[in-house]
């Protein structure tokens, strides 16, 4: 087995990601570059590279005066993200399914199977949320649309917190569970349209669950 080799700014782009995703950095707190480079042990040219990073996928602001912070959780983010995933993954799905392999299949439903040992693990969402987005990339790996596949990939990044709290705090993972079933069963059978229909549901539903939180979580603030 490989080891991958992770630069510095790579290494400090996830140990920040990981912060402000699981809240140990809170929404809007500023994120001191003299402070996080002494707490993380390098220099201030990985933290500004890392910062830079995670404000491509959504998850800090610049703003004047203040520097950078970490992004709010808000209700209009949540419905263009989740609306354009729901687009953008129907699409890879539709053109996958026809040459999908058997061993592709295959690993999907190994992913399926470890997504549910996942759950009663310690950092069980982290774990999950990795797993989830591994088993949803699988079925569109042969859709031959790297481009769109970048896309994807990057509103996941931005829908990462999102997902992770819907696990957490809405339910989200026995709903997920049986839907991931009945997508893969749909994608063995090559029933596309159906398929395609179950994964916007699967993701829009989300979407209403979310927004259904935050909202709730607004009013008693």
């Amino acid at each position: 087995m490989s080891i991958e080799y992770k630069t510095r700014t790579q290494l400090v782009v996830e140990s920040l990601r990981e912060k402000i995703l699981s809240g140990e950095i809170k929404a809007g707190q500023p994120l001191r570059q003299a402070a996080l480079a002494e707490e993380l042990n390098v220099s201030r040219i990985p933290i500004r590279e890392a910062l830079l990073q995670l404000e491509a996928e959504g998850l800090v602001a610049f703003e004047p005066h203040k520097g950078a912070t970490a992004t709010e959780l808000n209700l209009e983010q949540v419905d263009e993200l989740f609306d354009l995933r729901a687009m953008l993954e129907g699409e890879l799905l539709r053109l996958s399914i026809p040459n999908l392999s058997d061993d592709q299949l295959d690993e999907a439903a190994l992913l399926l199977t470890r997504l549910d040992k996942a759950l009663g693990q310690e950092n069980a969402a982290n774990t999950w949320s990795e797993l989830n987005s591994d088993y949803h990339n699988c079925l569109y790996s042969a859709a031959n649309r790297p481009q769109t596949q970048d896309l994807v990939n990057s509103l996941n990044k931005n829908a990462d917190r999102y997902i992770r709290m819907h696990l957490l705090w809405a339910g989200g993972i026995s709903k997920a569970e049986s839907e991931h079933n009945e997508l893969l069963a749909l994608c063995k059978a090559r029933k596309v349209e159906p398929a395609v229909a179950l994964l916007k549901e699967h993701i829009l539903g989300s979407r209403d669950e979310i927004k259904a939180f935050l909202a709730q979580r607004e009013q008693t603030q």
